[in-house]
């Protein structure tokens, strides 16, 4: 049986406030011989109190749905579902307190259970594993730098876009949808002799040669913390950032003394009270001291309030231990973080291709599902002056709505059949030259910046409002009834037959769709022209990426009561409409055939525009 030794401590470096926040604790059946264990690291951001706020809200959200549900679920999916919940704690928060707007934090989570290791993380935090000689690091890097690395990896040098910093974050905890989580359905197999350690991004001050070296020569926990910390406080940079450490050392027999199974008590603090344990949680711990500033009691205040409890830290004096198991005592002193690399110039946009040609009168009965290599044939319904989108008819059909449970878009769940009868939809994204014939016949306001768009760009700056009176325009000009189409029919068509992340596959790939990290070498700060990629099996182009588009479902948080026939989910929010497909600006995971995003129905950005269906 393999035995774990576990301890964790931080530092404030060269800030005069403390934004990390961490717990080590224990997690299911408390009287068990072997139980789990949760270490947690979260960093906050958005300043002072807001960042103290935002960790250790995280921290607390995540450990009670940890608690409560560790046994319910595969641990994959409790974890996914414990970082929806810590967002949601900190949405909550910023609508309750208007003043810790902007705040968030990055969080990674790790539950050693048995000889297994599973994690999730959001954002630059780390998870690493040294193993013999070799230091490896386990979770995603979030940042930008961490993806300009991982493409380099890959031999796809990218140069960094203009205005980007290495360390501008591409997901993390925030209130609003999380980007990228990072939570593997297979854990890491731990063997006696590795060593792991969770940390927040100061240690970032070290080396990995350093790190790994001083690591390995540590024979127990806490003293690889203390050797860890004590480095980053020699290298004595200027702005050292708040730096939290936990490191797990695992052994077998009696190489390294075992996991306590009975709650662990620590020493009170003169002047201080140890606060009450769930019943879940049997380690108890002392909060750290508070400093007098006055923004930094309102935090504290704010927490307690918001439902605090005893397995959830507070940052502070450095010299106060934030954790039940082994606590240490480090100095601080002041330290620096890296420096983003020099941003350059944008590559510039490819040759634009060809958009289909309007043809074909529609079919006279409902067409079978139309596998990849049928012909595909477009048309155009006759209107004043001219003709309106080009369509193609979508076959009648059934499929899967929706990711399966092991997947980490809780708003995407439950997948459910769906069973769709024959329709039409424009083949493309609504065009800035389309629109333009609706706002000219109507007096409708043209959106912003339409004037300097070229005509075969997507028609953004549009709301769901104005792509409705879109809709409208084009059934009173040709006879036939268009509006949006529901968020069943867009998938359907997004899938067209497929049934991976994106149609072409598993992976994005290069030079398939227009993303921030699609490979296609576009500026990823404007769209590109409508059709300028290959089109799916059933003949649709940019069903991922370039922008955004309007269905026309009212939001809802997931799938449960979803109608089976394709038609549009009423009730829910419909303050909020739903949107897909991705943007220019997305990442890769905001093109899959399930992501799903939400605007106020009023909402009108460069980021989202129009497709439209056509009734038979």
């Amino acid at each position: 049986m393999l035995t774990f030794d576990i301890a964790g401590a931080q530092i404030d470096g060269a800030r005069d406030y403390q934004e990390d926040a961490f717990m080590v604790t224990r997690i299911g059946d408390l009287s068990a011989e072997v139980g789990a264990t949760l270490a947690i690291v979260a960093d906050g951001m958005g300043g002072h109190a807001a960042g103290n706020v935002a960790s250790n809200m995280a921290v607390q959200s995540f450990n009670k749905h940890l608690a409560i549900h560790y046994a319910t679920n595969p641990l994959p999916i409790v974890l996914r579902e414990a970082v929806k919940q810590a967002n949601q704690s900190i949405a909550e928060t910023v609508r309750e307190t208007a003043a810790l707007k902007g705040m968030g934090c990055t969080l990674v989570a790790a539950v050693i259970d048995a000889e297994q290791l599973y994690w999730a993380s959001v954002g630059d935090s780390h998870l690493y594993l040294l193993r013999g000689t070799e230091l490896k690091k386990q979770n995603a890097d979030h940042s930008y730098g961490g993806f300009l690395t991982r493409m380099a990896a890959q031999g796809r040098q990218i140069e960094p876009e203009a205005g980007f910093s290495r360390n501008m974050l591409m997901s993390a905890l925030t209130g609003d949808e999380i980007a990228d989580v990072d939570c593997p359905e297979s854990p890491l197999t731990l063997r006696a002799g590795d060593r792991i350690v969770i940390a927040s991004d100061g240690l970032d001050t070290l080396s990995t040669g350093k790190l790994a070296s001083m690591l390995g020569a540590s024979s127990t926990a806490k003293t690889g913390v203390e050797a860890l910390l004590n480095a980053v406080q020699e290298a004595k940079m200027p702005r050292q950032d708040n730096t939290t450490v936990i490191v797990l050392m695992v052994g077998e027999k009696a190489e390294f003394k075992p996991r306590p199974t009975t709650p662990l008590r620590l020493q009170e603090a003169p002047g201080q009270r140890l606060s009450q344990p769930r019943a879940q949680v049997p380690l108890e711990v002392t909060p750290a001291p508070r400093s007098g500033h006055p923004w930094l009691v309102l935090a504290a205040a704010l927490l307690l309030t918001l439902g605090g409890g005893a397995s959830w830290f507070f940052g502070g004096a450095p010299e106060t231990a934030r954790v039940a198991v082994l606590p240490l005592a480090p100095e601080t002193s002041p330290a620096a973080l890296p420096t983003p690399a020099a941003p350059v110039p944008t590559a510039p946009e490819p040759a634009t291709a060809a958009t289909p040609t309007p043809a074909a009168p529609e079919p006279a009965t409902p067409a079978a599902p139309v596998p990849p290599t049928a012909a595909i044939e477009s048309f155009a319904d006759a209107m004043g002056g001219g003709h309106g989108p080009t369509l193609v008819w979508v076959p009648a059909g059934e499929f899967r709505m929706g990711a399966p449970e092991s997947a980490a878009g809780f708003d995407e769940r439950p997948q459910h059949n769906v069973k769709l009868a024959r329709f039409a939809i424009s083949t493309q994204e609504v065009s800035v030259a389309e629109y333009a014939k609706f706002t000219a016949a109507t007096g409708h306001k043209p959106p912003r910046d339409s004037a300097h768009r070229g005509a075969k760009m997507p028609v953004t700056f549009v709301s769901w409002n104005d792509a409705l009176a879109y809709t409208r325009w084009l059934s009173a000009q040709t006879g036939k009834r268009y509006r949006l189409p529901s968020e069943a029919e867009w998938e359907y068509v997004a899938r067209a037959g497929t049934s991976t992340p994106y149609w072409w596959g598993r992976g994005v790939g290069e030079n398939r769709a227009h993303c921030f990290n699609c490979e296609t070498g576009l500026n990823p700060r404007q769209p590109t022209t409508v059709g300028r990629f290959k089109p799916n099996p059933w003949g649709v182009f940019d069903t991922a990426g370039n922008v955004d588009e309007w269905v026309n479902d009212c939001y809802h948080p997931d799938y449960t009561g979803a109608p089976s026939d394709g038609s549009v989910f009423e009730g829910g929010d419909c303050g909020y409409r739903v949107i897909r497909g991705g943007a220019f600006s997305s990442t890769a995971k905001s093109l899959r055939v399930t992501a799903r995003g939400k605007l106020t129905a009023a909402s009108a950005n460069d980021t989202v525009g129009i497709r439209v269906v056509r009734e038979p």
